[in-house]
């Protein structure tokens, strides 16, 4: 049985979607530092090395995007690329686990 066919990207600029893709990766790099998630010290460095070059990423595509006079971010549709692509979960590991009660 193949898995429930997810919903279409919208459509995006290039811009937009540079900056959808680097936004998910500070995420998922957030998500490998965060100490309350995390299960070992060499996995958070490789991820806290790599956050300052997904800075840029997302640095340069914000900047592509004011350059080419798109002066505004247009929320919903980038909510929901960031949905189709997991972006509830990926976001979900930079927060706070749920307080253990047992």
């Amino acid at each position: 049985m193949l898995p429930p066919e997810l919903p279409p990207l919208p459509a995006l600029t290039r811009a937009e979607g540079d900056l959808v893709d680097s936004f998910l990766q500070i995420l998922d790099l957030l998500g490998r530092i965060n100490p309350a998630r995390g299960t070992d010290t060499y996995g958070a460095l490789r991820a806290a090395q790599a956050l300052p070059a997904q800075a840029v990423a997302l640095r340069d595509a914000l900047t592509a995007m004011h350059l080419r006079g798109e002066t505004e971010l247009h929320a919903t549709t980038l909510a929901r690329a960031l949905r189709v692509l997991d972006g509830e979960r990926r976001a979900g590991r930079v927060t706070m686990p749920p307080e253990d009660t047992t």
